[in-house]
């Protein structure tokens, strides 16, 4: 049995979110070390992360027959986040975060995680970016569309940069034939 078939067409889905458009993954100063801790720009930052991880981790796992996807669940109500939010930040984000005409239910949320693991349409496709179970297009960081990646958050260049990174900080290297 060859590699391919031991991985039975396994598929990897990575959480990430529309709010990977917040800041790209800064490579000279990833943990804020030299610059001053910003919420957004991290939360995105780590969003940006998540893509990334799935477009090298599709590279790197297709030979082994494994295939890898980003996904925006689209805008869940969180209490969790509320309670790490001040006053004045909660009125600044009514629209944004707790608006009816936005907001998923938890089933609606996971809607395109599952699509996103079972659906025929991703058949041989892999490192793409999903949200309204279908595969978002990528778009500058001006575009006003919704639906959309940023193109920094799938840019193979960038996903290998953060790989080794990822490699180094945590000491452990994929295991390269």
């Amino acid at each position: 049995m060859g590699r391919t078939e031991k991985a039975g067409g396994a598929r990897v889905v990575t959480l990430s979110s529309y709010g990977h458009r917040y800041s790209p993954v800064d490579f000279d100063d990833p943990n804020f070390g030299s610059r001053r801790y910003d919420k957004w720009k991290a939360y995105g930052q780590s969003k940006t992360a998540n893509a990334l991880f799935s477009v090298e981790l599709d590279r790197l796992g297709q030979p082994f027959g494994i295939r890898a996807f980003a996904v925006h669940p689209g805008r869940i109500p969180s209490a969790a986040l509320k309670r790490s939010l001040t006053f004045k930040e909660l009125l600044a984000m009514p629209l944004l975060l707790f608006s009816k005409v936005y907001v998923k239910n938890i089933q609606e949320g996971a809607a395109t995680q599952v699509w996103a693991t079972l659906s025929s349409q991703l058949d041989g496709r892999g490192g793409v970016y999903c949200t309204g179970c279908d595969i978002s297009p990528a778009v500058t960081p001006d575009s006003p569309l919704a639906n959309t990646v940023r193109d920094y958050a799938v840019d193979p260049d960038l996903a290998r940069k953060l790989w080794v990174l990822s490699e180094k900080l945590v000491g452990f290297a994929w295991p390269h034939e």
